[in-house]
C-alpha cells in the first residue's frame, strides 16, 4: 500500500522532484527530468514498480519530520525502543548529473537500519542489470544509468547484497554515528560523472535554500505558510529555462479508483498571471522574468497553433499514452503520461498570456523588442476567434460550449492591449479597434451568460451550471466588485457550489459537463479565490475564516494537491500542486494588503 497523498514530502534540485513518504520510502522519483520516465514509481503501483526506503528496521512512519527551515532540506526523524535516529534527504541543486542524498546520523542509543532500493526504469516497467563495481552499485537499461554509493566517515559496519532484483543494506548507528547514500543518474552511454561528497553538498543546499529564502519581502501574517508555497513553486521550477510545472507527479486521482488521471509535468499558460503577480508581489524578479521569458518562448510562432500548456524547455508534444503495467493510485486507471489537452482550443490562455505581458511592464521587468509583436500577432488571432466556442479552462472533454470564463479572458486581452497603447503610443496597434472589441466581448457576456432570474453568471451560454472561474470577474476587472452581478454571483457559488465551506469548480454530479464519470473532490484555488471575492467584496471576516480553514488543511509539511475531499478528510490530485500554493501567496498578500499587514 502506498500512503495517503499528503504523507509525503517535497525533495528536488530544480530540475526534477521526488516524493518521499513519512515511512522513509522515496516512491516517486523522475530522472532527469520532471517528465522523464521514472524509475521510483511505486507511488503508481507497488514496490516492485520502483522504491527506496531507510528506515529502522520493522519501523513504521516517522515519529517527527520536517524540512530545515527555509529549505527544501527534509529532516525525518525515528525514535525507537532503542534509540532514535535521523535521514536528511534531499536533492543538491546539479552541477553535471542528478543526485538523490540520503544522509542517516544516530542520536541517541544505537538503532539498527535497514535500506532496500528497487529500482525500475520506464515508469516501473523495466528491470535493469545491477552490478558492483569497486564498492559501488550501478544499474543499467537501455539509455538509462544509475550509480549508488556509500559515504562512511564513521566507518559504521555496512552489510549489502542483492535480493528479489533489489539492492538491501543492513546496519546498526549509534549516537553520533552517521553515514550516506548517494544516488546518482546519467546516461549510460556517458562517463560515470564525478562522485559527489554529501556532507559538502548538504551545507551548499542548506546555504543556497537559505539565502535564496532571505529574499522573501513578505513579513506579514502567515509568513512561514507563504514562504514554504514559494518554496515549492521554486522546486516546481526547471531551472534551465525558467517554466514551472504544475505539479511533479501524474495521475494522482481526482476521484480515488476512477477515471480522472492525468499527467501534471508540464507548464499551463493559465498558471503564467497569477504566478508572476505572486513571484513579483514577494520580491523574486528575477524568478518572474524567467517564468516571463519562458512564456514568450513557448507561444512564439503563428498563434493559431498557441497551446495552453508546453513542456519545461518549450516542447509543443506531448502526446497522452496509458501505462497499462501500473494498476494506479488505489486502483485509479488509467495511469496516464502526456496530456491530449494540449490540442484543445481554450480561448481564455490568451487573455492570460496578454495579462501576464501587461503585469511584468508594469512591474518594470526588462521590455523585450519582440513582446509586443507577439502580442500583436496573438490578438489579431484572438479577434477572429473569440466568438467561437471552446474547452474552457477545465478542459473539458464533452462539447464545446461558449464558457464564460473563455468571454471574460478574451476581453482581458483586449483591455490589456488597450492600456498598454494607452500607456505606450508610440507602440504600433489598432487601438480603437481593440476598444469595439472589448465593448463587444463584455455586452455579449453580461447579456447571454447572466442569469437575471437567479442573479448570477453561469458556466456557459445558457446553461444552468455554475462555475468558480466567475469568481475571477471583480479580480480581472471585468466588473466592479459592488456590481450587484458579482455580489450575486458570489453568493450563488457560495450555495451552489460549496462542500462543507469549500469550493468545487463545477458540478460533477450526474452527467457532467467535462464529459467524465466520477466526482471529484473540493478545487483547492477556487477555494483561494473565493477567498479573494470575499474580501473584494467586503466581507473580511468571512475570507480571513476561510483561509484559516484552507491553511489547516495542509500536510505536516505545508504542502497542497490540487484537491481536498471534505468527507474523507484527504488530499486528492496531483501533489504538491503549484496552483494551490500560488493561490495561498496570493490570498495571504490580499488579507495582509487589507489589514494593513503586508
Amino acid at each position: 500500500m502506498t500512503q495517503r497523498i499528503e504523507d509525503y514530502a517535497l525533495i528536488g534540485d530544480l530540475q526534477t522532484a521526488g516524493l518521499v513518504g513519512s515511512d522513509g520510502s522515496i516512491d516517486w522519483l523522475c530522472l532527469p527530468r520532471f517528465d522523464s520516465g521514472a524509475c521510483l514509481a511505486a507511488l503508481l503501483g507497488d514496490e516492485n514498480n520502483g522504491h527506496w526506503r531507510l528506515a529502522p528496521k520493522g519501523a513504521g512512519d516517522c515519529t517527527r519530520r520536517g524540512y530545515v527551515p527555509g529549505t527544501l532540506v527534509l529532516e525525518s526523524v525515528w525514535e525507537t525502543r532503542t534509540g532514535a535516529v535521523k535521514v536528511t534527504d534531499f536533492m543538491p541543486q546539479r552541477d553535471q548529473a542528478p543526485d538523490v542524498v540520503r544522509i542517516v546520523e544516530g542520536i541517541e542509543g544505537s538503532v539498527e537500519m535497514a535500506a532496500t532500493l528497487r529500482l525500475r526504469f520506464d515508469y516501473g516497467s523495466t528491470v535493469p542489470w545491477m552490478r558492483r563495481l569497486d564498492d559501488d552499485r550501478v544499474a543499467v537499461a537501455g539509455p538509462d544509468s544509475v550509480w549508488l554509493r556509500l559515504e562512511n566517515p564513521d566507518s559504521v559496519p555496512v552489510k549489502t547484497w542483492g535480493q528479489q532484483f533489489s539492492t538491501v543494506s543492513s546496519f546498526t548507528l549509534a549516537a553520533g554515528q552517521k553515514l550516506a547514500f548517494i544516488l546518482t543518474w546519467h546516461p549510460s552511454h556517458h562517463p560515470r560523472p564525478k562522485p559527489l561528497d554529501p556532507f559538502e553538498a548538504l551545507a551548499a543546499s542548506l546555504e543556497d535554500w537559505t539565502d535564496w529564502s532571505g529574499k522573501c519581502r513578505y513579513k506579514g501574517p502567515h509568513r512561514d505558510a507563504v514562504l514554504r508555497s514559494l518554496i515549492t513553486l521554486k522546486a516546481l521550477t526547471y531551472a534551465p529555462t525558467g517554466g514551472i510545472v504544475a505539479a511533479p507527479t501524474t495521475s494522482l486521482p481526482e476521484d480515488p479508483g476512477g477515471v480522472r488521471n492525468w499527467d501534471y509535468r508540464f507548464c499551463w499558460l493559465r498558471d503564467s498571471t497569477l504566478t508572476l503577480g505572486a513571484l513579483l508581489a514577494t520580491g523574486y524578479v528575477d524568478e518572474a522574468a524567467a517564468w516571463r521569458d519562458w512564456l514568450l518562448r513557448a507561444v512564439a510562432g503563428d498563434p493559431a497553433d498557441l497551446q495552453i500548456m508546453y513542456g519545461v524547455a518549450g516542447e509543443r508534444r506531448m502526446p497522452e499514452m496509458e501505462l497499462p503495467w501500473l494498476r494506479g493510485y488505489e486502483g485509479s486507471t488509467p495511469v496516464r503520461v502526456g496530456n491530449g489537452a494540449v490540442a484543445q482550443l481554450q480561448l481564455d490562455v490568451y487573455g492570460e498570456v496578454m495579462d501576464s505581458l501587461r503585469l511584468g511592464r508594469e512591474a518594470g521587468l526588462e521590455s523585450l523588442p519582440h513582446a509586443w509583436n507577439i502580442q500583436l500577432s496573438l490578438m489579431g488571432f484572438l479577434e477572429s476567434k473569440w466568438r467561437e466556442p471552446d474547452e474552457s479552462l477545465w478542459e473539458v472533454r464533452g462539447p464545446r460550449r461558449h464558457f464564460v470564463h473563455s468571454k471574460v479572458m478574451a476581453w482581458v486581452a483586449a483591455d490589456r492591449a488597450v492600456r498598454t497603447l494607452e500607456s505606450s503610443p508610440e507602440l504600433p496597434g489598432d487601438v480603437t479597434r481593440w476598444r469595439a472589441m472589448r465593448d463587444e466581448v463584455h455586452r455579449e457576456v453580461c447579456a447571454r451568460g447572466f442569469d437575471p432570474e437567479r442573479n448570477t453568471f453561469t458556466q456557459s451560454y445558457g446553461s444552468e451550471e455554475l462555475d468558480a472561474s466567475a469568481l475571477l470577474i471583480p479580480r480581472v476587472g471585468f466588473l466592479p466588485p459592488d456590481d450587484p452581478r458579482v455580489l450575486g454571483t458570489v453568493d450563488a457559488l457560495r450555495a451552489g457550489l460549496s462542500r462543507d465551506g469549500l469550493i468545487d469548480r463545477y458540478t460533477t454530479k450526474g452527467p457532467s459537463v467535462d464529459g467524465l464519470p466520477g466526482r471529484e473532490g473540493t478545487f483547492l484555488v477556487c477555494s483561494f479565490w473565493m477567498v479573494d471575492a470575499l474580501l473584494m467584496t467586503g466581507r473580511a471576516r468571512e475570507a480571513r475564516d476561510l483561509f484559516e480553514r484552507l491553511l489547516a488543511l495542509r500536510n505536516d509539511l505545508g504542502l497542497l494537491a490540487e484537491e481536498y475531499d471534505p468527507a474523507a478528510r484527504r488530499h486528492l490530485g496531483n501533489f504538491p500542486q503549484a496552483f494551490s500554493h500560488v493561490g495561498l501567496v496570493g490570498s495571504a498578500l490580499a488579507l495582509a494588503e487589507h489589514d494593513g499587514a503586508g
